[in-house]
């Protein structure tokens, strides 16, 4: 008979760890853009219950100073937890270049943290033209994720990376006007430098940056391949909690029958700001992978008492 971790903990360990898998993975991001590596993570891990966490007071992170993105960071992956959530995916590729290595140093891999890193690998052993575009954010900019990325796998690869940046992309999702002749002006704008340069591979930067493929699409057509960081997110959480033996057993007669008794809210939603505000904006970005409207609920996560992990 096959072992498990359970076999050799005591029986209040060995419950305790049990209930534990069942416990949800937080999600933050600065924004609703997010919910992109939700939809990725609903699809890969479709047992797994998920605490969405918006920080829509603060968004967007790119041009905040990088001790005020550690610090907005900080305080909600201390909320999540403080939420009895079992792991975190940070999907936010500002707020990883400036909080995850801290993050993880704080928490230990008792609390598995998982963050972005723009696709690029991917597009650069892809791309036939040696020219890569990244559409990225300001703070990811100025991160070192994205430095480091370009310099261990671009440069090596004679591949040159391109990137294009504008604070108008992320409210333009976040106010649910991602298909507006405005945002498509704005993407016209800033990628048609790229795609005069021969990029043929777009790296969509940012998690709101998905919600732009519509756009982009309606604008260059099939000019660029457009990779994000989703998918990879998914099965690296996945990978990290199986590595953990935190991840859903899966369904089962005796947890059917128990969410029969009890069922399970797959997707719990929490924003910063009005909640009001952000529930159309919520229920037109999720209408493509949730089958039901959800709730959104404000959170207060300036009441933990956080500073920035980095500098303790």
């Amino acid at each position: 008979m096959k072992s498990t971790l359970t076999d050799f903990l005591s029986p209040a360990l060995a419950a305790s760890q049990a209930q534990h898998v069942f416990a949800p993975i937080g999600v933050f991001d600065s924004g609703m853009g997010g919910l992109s590596i939700v939809q990725e993570l609903q699809a890969y891990l479709p047992h797994e219950a998920i605490i969405y966490l918006a920080d829509t007071k603060h968004v967007p992170y790119g041009e905040r100073s990088d001790d005020e993105i550690c610090q907005l960071t900080t305080q909600a992956v201390h909320w999540l937890h403080a939420q009895g959530c079992k792991a975190v995916v940070i999907a936010c590729n500002t707020a990883s270049a400036f909080s995850l290595t801290p993050l993880r140093e704080h928490y230990g891999p008792g609390f598995p943290i998982i963050g972005l890193v723009p696709a690029v690998k991917p597009a650069v052993l892809k791309s036939r033209s040696k020219v890569v575009g990244v559409l990225a954010t300001p703070g990811t900019l100025r991160g070192n994720l994205l430095k480091d990325v370009i310099a261990q796998v671009a440069v090596p690869a004679q591949v040159q990376v391109l990137t294009a940046v504008s604070p108008a992309l992320v409210p333009f999702v976040e106010q649910g006007q991602q298909d507006s002749n405005a945002c498509q002006q704005e993407l016209e704008r800033i990628l048609r430098p790229l795609q005069q340069a021969g990029a043929d591979h777009l790296v969509l930067g940012c998690t709101h940056y998905p919600f732009l493929k519509h756009s982009i699409r309606a604008v260059f057509g099939e000019q660029f391949v457009l990779v994000d960081s989703g998918l990879a997110v998914a099965r690296q959480t996945g990978r990290v909690l199986a590595a953990q033996a935190l991840n859903y057993p899966g369904h089962t007669l005796s947890t059917e029958i128990e969410s029969a008794k009890q069922p399970v809210v797959k997707l719990q939603c929490f924003v910063t700001g009005n909640a009001n505000t952000a529930q159309p904006v919520l229920n037109s970005l999720i209408k493509s992978f949730s089958p039901a409207l959800i709730s959104v609920q404000q959170a207060d996560i300036e009441s933990i008492s956080a500073s920035c992990v980095a500098q303790n």
